[in-house]
């Protein structure tokens, strides 16, 4: 008998939340193996949030998996359901999903604005999709079609990126399982199952109504309990603030301590053209992770300049604004009252106050009506509105923005605030 040809080696990886993740092509495994995915390993999923989940250690690596392996569980599922969707389209819904966050800089969202201008993750997660398409020689020009929702099959772009995504399950499910949080977990199982395409979008069967029902709340309760909990936004605020002060003291011609990479972000004012006029940009861009923006701001936490050294040493000792969170906008004596102690208390100029001083407007959408809505299909064949499909809901909370104001000061202020 003549000799068997040998099957490829499957590749695994051993995923905390859904067991054994197989990469199920020599294309995602190029693009795993590649320094611009591997960065990922170096990024934190949630940003500042191990300050309050101190288990809320993992990675946008993880999560990129996880979105990969969901998007080869919907995908099977629907191609058993008889949807004609082929191996090539297939493999590169999978890219695609690897690839969504690859953009993202250190510390996630919370960085998103601070180093760069004028363009979002998603923007810069697009640049390095057609940089990694030029390496494997446009083996991945689906994919980023996909990505861009330039791709016929819209359905497609929707599992990527809409309102039931295998990002939003994935992180879902990960961030609960990590943080420890209850709240977040989703039968991803059950909705994966009862998955259809419905025109061109992404809707379910009837019989998975519960589980959406408990997808689309779980999302409203992981907003404020998890990444728009109060501290998280206190510690995200003072790194945005930090960044700020190192721009603006570098920008002034300040030297400061910083890896090559970070302190080109910090010394140049770069914004979406500067990515697209200059290759080395998005190099530099490549090279920065959460250790260059830590290892720096222990050591700014040194630096003569009383605002950048004092905000340093706070991130490093967790010693973080004190934040009051209500529904509607803080009165304006209240917020002058804090700003004219702050001014008695620190040594810094009016224009100044706003590294230690601020407000801000935070909302979420538990489903947002002016995005892809997601169908029910019903037994009878009707297509319904998940609004109008659901009895458990009320409308109010799953279409109206849950908006919440901030405001944000240094804890020895809640003190002299009693006293005066």
């Amino acid at each position: 008998m003549g000799q068997q040809p040998s099957l490829p080696k499957l590749k695994m990886f051993n995923d905390p939340v859904y067991g054994f993740i197989t990469i199920p092509s020599e294309t995602a495994f190029r693009i795993i193996e590649h320094p611009y995915f591997q960065r990922l390993r170096r990024i934190k999923q949630l940003g500042l949030s191990h300050l309050v989940y101190p288990g809320a250690l993992h990675t946008r690596f993880q999560h990129s998996l996880g979105a990969m392996h969901l998007m080869t569980e919907a995908l099977n599922s629907l191609v058993t359901k008889g949807y004609d969707i082929s191996r090539h389209e297939i493999e590169m819904a999978e890219v695609a999903a690897l690839l969504h966050d690859v953009g993202h800089g250190p510390f996630s969202h919370a960085l998103e604005n601070s180093i760069v201008d004028g363009i979002n993750h998603e923007g810069i997660s697009l640049l390095f999709m057609q940089r990694l398409n030029l390496d494997l020689d446009g083996g991945i020009e689906t994919a980023i079609d996909i990505f861009q929702n330039d791709y016929p099959k819209k359905f497609l772009h929707h599992l990527v990126s809409g309102q039931l995504d295998v990002d939003r399950l994935d992180y879902l499910k990960r961030d609960s399982f990590f943080c420890g949080v209850a709240e977040g977990i989703v039968n991803n199982d059950r909705i994966i199952k009862t998955m259809n395409v419905l025109g061109d979008g992404i809707g379910i069967d009837a019989k998975g109504m519960y589980s959406l029902e408990n997808f689309i709340f779980a999302r409203r309760l992981m907003y404020w309990q998890v990444y728009l909990h109060k501290t998280v936004l206190s510690a995200e605020a003072l790194l945005i603030r930090i960044l700020r002060r190192a721009r603006f003291l570098a920008g002034n011609g300040e030297k400061l301590f910083g890896t090559p990479s970070l302190l080109f972000f910090l010394e140049h004012s770069i914004n979406k053209e500067s990515f697209l006029a200059d290759p080395d940009v998005l190099q530099h861009f490549a090279r920065i992770d959460d250790f260059d923006v830590f290892t720096s701001v222990k050591t700014w936490a040194n630096h003569p300049d009383f605002i950048l050294s004092t905000l340093s040493q706070w991130l490093t000792h967790r010693e973080l604004y004190r934040v009051e969170i209500q529904p509607e906008p803080f009165e304006s004596q209240y917020v002058d009252h804090l700003r004219q102690l702050m001014l008695q208390e620190y040594p810094v100029a009016p224009d100044e106050i706003d590294y230690f001083l601020f407000t801000d407007v935070t909302s979420s959408y538990a489903y947002d009506p002016f995005d892809n809505r997601i169908g029910i299909l019903l037994k009878s064949g009707e297509i319904m509105d998940l609004t109008k499909a659901s009895g458990l809901f009320n409308l109010t909370i799953l279409t109206e923005p849950d908006v919440k104001h901030v405001l944000g000061y240094p804890k020895k202020l809640k003190y002299l605030k009693k006293v005066t």
